[in-house]
């Protein structure tokens, strides 16, 4: 049996109304709100974030193949899924590959790790997708867009929906795209694109699938596929070829409280049904751009002993409104910021960084062999490494410690007004891991008013710094989400 074995999601902490967007710009304001990434967020720690929901009670050893969907990697040319698998504490010996180029980059992601592990090459294969796409202003896009990420795990063993069968058709339209030199989206004429592609691509794939499978729309309990921009079309498309609207997970949902996840959108989609989902119950599931790509599943017992996931409903219900358009702006830096009251950062060396990328990218701290007291080494790059414990004062006799996912608390803190940021005041936090360690990090995702000593964090990867045209990711504290 080969199939989903686990499943994560991640929607950022903070929202924005629809009528923020016309009070900016004047026009119709859609209903509802979309997810806004923070600024010291990207797809790619994002799908950081999914991943590890994913994977949050399984053992990262497991994982031979790491596949990164996503159509705004913040980098031309350098692998993400490289930086990923780092953070995720994955093995070293694994396949890593990022694939992008359409909004179904996500469900092709799924396609091809559901061959490597029916072809053998792999047993156990992370898909994550993710996306913070940009429209240009005072459109509708800006509104209907937002960010957010999905992750699945693909194995045979302790499987919680079974792919039976997949089905996949190509189809050439300039329906959205972006050149090299484009910061937003483009899109063409809305009837066109409904009309000559999504309403007859949509129809021919599910369709395609289900022969293959010899099965009807009547067979299905849920039926999972993403809208275009128009979700009506996707209510009418599900109607044609059958479904009632009680099998079909609406995507209205997701788009009035959260938007158009890109290639986030079909993966996000899934893990909501799978969250609702019961054993026997079979799920006609299908993701478009440029074609698209259809599959079937039958959830089985399994599902029931699969551990608890913040997943989609928890990420959504854990939310911060955001109160001025401004700060979207801001964030994504379509306008220029006052410069920082402070000396440029000191230069930081790419080789430093190379040396320490395991410490750095995975938080790997240091826990003495013999009294067992936790530390954190911050990579040496500021200070000289660790050589002598703290307490007992063993020489060079540690074993590695996992930082990146405890808890901790915090210990003093302290709000910065002249600190370069995106959003003043930059805070700053020395924590107490909950088995031991202490140090300093900087505290995101916080109402400044609510911070306070023993507050309650856990860690979250994100943007630090750009430099040398080098995006430098690293750890940060954040309130216990969820």
């Amino acid at each position: 049996m080969i199939g989903i074995t686990s499943y994560g999601a991640y929607i950022p902490w903070h929202r924005i109304d629809r009528q923020q967007f016309t009070k900016a710009w004047g026009g119709f304001a859609i209903p509802g709100e979309r997810a806004v990434a923070y600024y010291d967020e990207d797809c790619l720690t994002m799908a950081v974030e999914a991943a590890l929901d994913c994977i949050r009670d399984v053992d990262p050893s497991i994982v031979d193949s790491l596949l990164f969907a996503t159509t705004t990697s913040p980098y031309k040319e350098k692998l993400c899924s490289a930086t990923m698998a780092l953070a995720l504490h994955l093995r070293r010996d694994i396949q890593t590959a990022d694939i992008s180029g359409s909004l179904r980059c996500g469900t092709t992601a799924l396609a091809f790790a559901l061959d490597a592990v029916k072809a053998g090459r792999a047993s156990n294969v992370l898909v994550a997708a993710s996306d913070t796409r940009m429209a240009p202003p005072a459109g509708f896009n800006e509104q209907a867009l937002g960010d957010g990420a999905g992750a699945i795990l693909l194995g045979k063993k302790n499987v919680i929906a079974e792919i039976l069968d997949s089905y996949s058709i190509s189809d050439e339209l300039a329906a959205t795209w972006r050149t090299e030199s484009d910061t937003f989206i483009r899109s063409w004429e809305d009837r066109m694109v409904m009309d000559e592609s999504y309403s007859k691509v949509m129809p021919e794939v599910l369709s395609g699938v289900m022969n293959k499978c010899g099965l009807s729309p009547k067979d299905f309990a849920k039926v999972v596929f993403d809208p275009p921009g128009d979700v009506r079309r996707h209510g009418r498309v599900a109607a044609e070829l059958g479904f009632g609207p009680a099998q079909l997970t609406d995507p209205s949902g997701i788009f009035m409280n959260v938007g158009l996840l890109g290639s986030a959108m079909p993966l996000m989609m899934l893990v909501s049904a799978l969250e609702q989902a019961e054993p026997g119950e079979k799920i006609l599931f299908a993701g478009y751009g440029n074609g698209a790509d259809a599959f079937v599943l039958q959830v089985t017992s399994a599902i029931k002993k699969l551990g608890e996931r913040r997943g989609f409903a928890k990420h959504l219900a854990s939310k911060h409104m955001m109160e001025h358009y401004n700060d979207y702006l801001r964030w994504r830096e379509l306008v220029p910021l006052d410069q920082a009251r402070r000396p440029d950062r000191g230069y930081i060396s790419v080789a430093a960084v190379w040396r320490q990328r395991k410490d750095l990218l995975g938080l790997w701290g240091i826990k003495c062999r013999r009294c067992k007291t936790p530390q954190y080494d911050n990579g040496g790059i500021t200070t000289t490494p660790i050589r002598v414990c703290a307490v007992c004062g063993a020489v060079d006799d540690f074993d590695d410690y996992d930082f990146s996912r405890k808890q901790a608390t915090v210990f003093s803190y302290t709000h910065d007004q002249l600190a370069p940021a995106a959003d003043s005041p930059s805070t700053v936090v020395l924590i107490d891991f909950e088995d031991g360690g202490r140090m300093l990090f900087d505290l995101t995702d916080r109402n400044p008013d609510e911070v306070k000593v023993g507050l309650k964090v856990e860690m979250t990867f994100r943007k630090v710094y750009f430099d040398k045209r080098i995006i430098n990711y690293y750890w940060k504290a954040r309130p216990i989400r969820c």
